[in-house]
């Protein structure tokens, strides 16, 4: 007959193991704050290149952004409605993200868009 504290003793690492994956898990989701523009026909090239180098200088700026990243449209389905950039930051927690909504280099930002996009669409979610 094996010995009953051994089967304790793993049972207990079990548990420990599976707690420290869920532990992992919960910890590695990740707020994304997704950012698309769309832009008048007669929107000025270098206004939108400003606004898109305006945008990739705020990481530097504001030490909450975790990730970032940026691209232009190139879905063959043409269901973009008009959206051409999309600019995509990570965030560890909404309070981080609603600290870098209100902060002066954001708000900075935000004056460089009136009146350039004609759309924008802002969508945040949590990782799966």
């Amino acid at each position: 007959m094996r010995n009953p504290f051994h089967l304790l003793l793993v049972l207990l690492i079990i548990f420990a193991s599976a707690g420290q994956v869920y532990s992992q898990s919960a910890v590695s989701k990740k707020l994304r704050h997704v950012v698309m523009f769309g832009w008048n026909q007669d929107a000025d090239p270098a206004q939108i290149s400003k606004i898109v180098d305006a945008f990739g200088a705020l990481p530097s700026k504001i030490a909450l952004i975790k990730g970032y990243e940026w691209g232009t449209n190139n879905s063959p389905e043409k269901l973009n409605q008009g959206l051409t950039h999309c600019f995509f930051l990570t965030f560890n927690s909404e309070a981080d993200r609603d600290a870098y909504l209100v902060h002066p280099a954001h708000q900075e930002f935000v004056k460089l868009l009136k009146p350039a996009p004609a759309k924008v669409t802002v969508l945040d979610y949590w990782t799966n």
